[in-house]
């Protein structure tokens, strides 16, 4: 899992690097790491993963890998890819977003769900952001698991 994560991070951000020097609005990756609650049950949970999203007068279309772990048992984590679609509210220094989609969980094998979630860009630079974020991750099939996490990253043109 850990090749897999470090492998996506690096195609990611050598891609974004050539989307930004097109347009503002071509593309952007990022990078987060959640601190979290799984409920019910209230479990603690970290999630941290990379993203990306091609982007058109503000709406994007992207696909996110992460880790989503139990602070306690760290090796009993689990997969969740996550294409979703995102609507950013004008390209200025602070940039707010709202996004959600679809999320597949996996280890052994694997379970549907789905994302929602929002949250703000803030650019410190031309090609890089403070990312914060609040997004659920819902487990459908089984009780409505909610697996929600306060996002902290990095976003990169």
């Amino acid at each position: 899992m850990k090749k897999l994560m470090i492998a996506s991070s690096f195609v990611l951000l050598t891609l974004q690097n050539g989307f930004a020097q097109e347009t503002k609005d071509a593309g952007q990756g990022y990078v987060f790491f959640a601190p979290g609650v799984a409920t019910p049950g209230r479990d603690g949970t970290v999630h941290f993963g990379v993203g990306g999203d091609l982007l058109f007068r503000g709406i994007g279309i992207g696909t996110e890998l992460g880790y989503l772990t139990p602070i306690r048992h760290f090796r009993d984590g689990i997969g969740v890819l996550s294409p979703n679609l995102s609507y950013h509210f004008g390209s200025g220094k602070v940039s707010p977003f709202l996004t959600g989609g679809y999320s597949l969980f996996f280890r052994d094998g694997h379970a549907n769900g789905f994302n929602y979630g929002g949250g703000v860009n803030y650019w410190v630079s031309n090609r890089m952001a403070l990312r914060f974020e609040v997004r659920d991750n819902v487990l459908a099939g089984y009780t409505n698991t909610h697996f929600v996490g306060i996002r902290a990253g990095l976003t990169f043109r």
